[in-house]
């Protein structure tokens, strides 16, 4: 489950957006729709405008150029308290002297409503993120995962049709952060709302979202779902930025029906990949392959088809369900490939020193140009 399925009508319209501070241009050019009821991800590094772009869909940032639209409503100019947007800090920013109960009131008695039916949305809302019980406890005695969903049901209960949530899992615990991200999944498809997360964390983006937006100096360098950007990135940047990944640069040299061979220095010859709109012979390009996509063997493959390199065991790494090697081509080239380890056993696979060949499947390579 990775939240509800977008819309085909857009529901948040990013138009062309730009939002300069002095010459900087923190956020450019950025033109995006999301889908009612997406979990949509806005990824990037430090400093690339995704917390920018977010604080403009909040008010309060103002687009030096572009607008922005919610449910067909133009909400450029709009401040704040007038969208029909709700915002949850990074720092949670719940109150101190407030209990859990009143925390999450707070913005309902702001808005006069009637006791009796903040009473009831609260109950609900502590309810749906099992707080029900700590209701009269005050935030100094809750763990970090149960003040985070304090601000969340605080954000939720005033039902905004979007809530912009600002690196919402950062101050978590590893372990923590893995339950709790199920958790925001499973808030987010029984209310239907559309979250919209910026976050710096890309396991935690393909985790959490429908789709992704990966930005890069302001700019939207690839947008799709977390399979798309990570098994068909559209640029080195995406390709480096998602994951990890082996990549080699090298020439066109010709074709072979839906193949195009390219001569990689670093890999001592030709390597191979598919590729629906070949460039053309000379093409500067860039062969990629995951580490995963790797097969690695103390024996030569037998399928001649594969991509096949010989090298020894540099570096290894044994993370409990998976092994990492670092293998040194013969040119010099280190390439990391990963093995799920399958069999239970105390004895490695490999060695250091160990000649190994590794392979892969022309299909299991990207052929980038950007």
């Amino acid at each position: 489950m990775t939240g509800n399925a977008a819309s085909s009508t857009p529901f948040i319209e990013i138009q062309n957006v730009s939002k300069y501070f002095g010459d900087f241009a923190a956020v450019d050019s950025v033109s995006l729709t999301i889908g009612k009821g997406e979990l949509f991800s806005i990824l990037g590094a430090s400093g690339c405008g995704k917390t920018t772009l977010l604080r403009i869909l909040a008010g309060f940032e103002t687009p030096s150029k572009g607008r922005i639209l919610i449910d067909g409503v133009d909400i450029t100019e709009l401040p704040p308290y007038e969208r029909p947007v709700n915002m949850m800090f990074q720092s949670y920013a719940v109150f101190p002297h407030m209990t859990v109960e009143k925390n999450v009131a707070y913005g309902l008695e702001k808005e006069g409503i009637p006791r009796v039916e903040i009473k009831r949305r609260v109950g609900e809302m502590l309810n749906m993120v099992q707080l029900d019980t700590f209701a009269a406890r005050k935030p100094h005695q809750l763990s970090g995962g149960q003040r985070q969903r304090v601000a969340l049901a605080r954000a939720l209960v005033k039902r905004p049709k979007v809530l912009l949530l600002d690196e919402p899992l950062a101050a978590l615990d590893k372990k923590l952060r893995e339950h709790t991200q199920f958790e925001l999944m499973g808030i987010q498809y029984k209310l239907g709302i559309t979250f919209v997360v910026v976050t710096h964390d890309q396991e935690e983006a393909m985790i959490l979202s429908s789709r992704i937006a990966v930005m890069d100096k302001g700019r939207l360098i690839q947008v799709g779902t977390p399979k798309e950007v990570y098994e068909y990135p559209n640029s080195r940047f995406v390709a480096d930025f998602i994951g990890t990944i082996n990549m080699f640069e090298g020439t066109v040299v010709g074709f072979d029906d839906d193949s195009v061979r390219v001569n990689c220095k670093d890999a001592g010859g030709e390597l191979v990949a598919l590729s629906d709109a070949p460039p053309a012979v000379g093409s500067p390009v860039c062969l990629a392959v995951r580490p995963e996509k790797i097969f690695i063997s103390k024996h030569e493959p037998d399928n001649t088809e594969d991509t096949r390199l010989a090298g020894i065991v540099e570096d290894l790494g044994y993370f409990g369900n998976l092994s990492l090697y670092r293998i040194r081509l013969a040119t010099g080239r280190v390439v990391q490939v990963s093995a799920q380890n399958s069999r239970r056993s105390a004895e490695r696979f490999l060695e250091w020193d160990d000649k190994v060949f590794i392979s892969w499947r022309p299909r299991s390579a990207v052929l980038l140009t950007d």
